[in-house]
């Protein structure tokens, strides 16, 4: 049985993400590796990243890949333009100029049917992944997907997540402080530490969920790119 993993809000920032799956986890094709969305805007490399999580998925490695609240603001754009000041204004541009194109609707069909085609959460065993978080006023949870990519809450009662450990991304935090939320056993757990935010302190690190060991693993960002 192999090892459980997820990343989430890598943002365009390839080296780190690489660094991470390659050098940091060493993943290999009996683990599972998900990722929690937020894999463009912000940082340079959009591109680098999509192609990246394409390329491991057709080389067979285990990869589940999620939607976030960058991505939903892609496809929000691309199938209308009224939409596209709300991407702009979250640096969609960034992710336009990485892809080498002018307007969103120029995007080569296959990173749109890779953005079309994301889940919006994962149930594996006591662990549910998502994006940001769930609907605690709702029969059906899983039923609201806006609030899965846009809202995230410490604490759930809803009768339908008792007793899961909710693994989300969304809203950065420190490593000391996701650390301590691990520490304490809690059943939701941040796992965006801010890589794309290098310059603030106590963030700038790309991280990884170790979901057996509850062991977080982390990489700094850097400037450079390349692998």
């Amino acid at each position: 049985m192999g090892r459980l993993f997820a990343i989430s809000d890598i943002h365009g920032c390839f080296k780190p993400f690489y660094e991470l799956v390659v050098k940091e986890i060493d993943l290999k094709k009996e683990d599972r590796l998900i990722l929690l969305g937020d894999y463009i805007d912000r940082g340079g490399q959009s591109k680098e990243v999509i192609d990246f999580i394409i390329d491991l998925k057709n080389s067979g490695f285990n990869i589940k890949v999620l939607t976030g609240n960058h991505e939903q603001m892609l496809l929000d754009a691309y199938h209308d333009e009224m939409n596209e000041y709300l991407w702009f204004m979250n640096s969609g541009m960034t992710t336009l100029v990485s892809f080498g194109i002018e307007d969103i609707r120029e995007l080569d069909n296959k990173y749109l049917n890779f953005f079309s085609e994301l889940d919006y959460f994962l149930e594996s065993g006591n662990h549910i992944f998502v994006h940001a978080g769930f609907n605690d006023n709702i029969p059906d949870p899983f039923s609201d997907r806006h609030t899965m990519v846009w809202e995230c809450t410490p604490v759930y009662e809803n009768p339908v997540l008792r007793g899961k450990t909710i693994i989300h991304g969304h809203r950065p935090k420190t490593i000391d402080h996701v650390k301590r939320i691990i520490s304490k056993n809690s059943k939701v757990i941040p796992i965006d530490t801010g890589c794309v935010y290098d310059k603030e302190l106590g963030y700038g690190y790309l991280s990884a969920l170790e979901i057996g060991t509850m062991n977080l693993l982390s990489v700094p960002n850097e400037l450079t790119s390349g692998y």
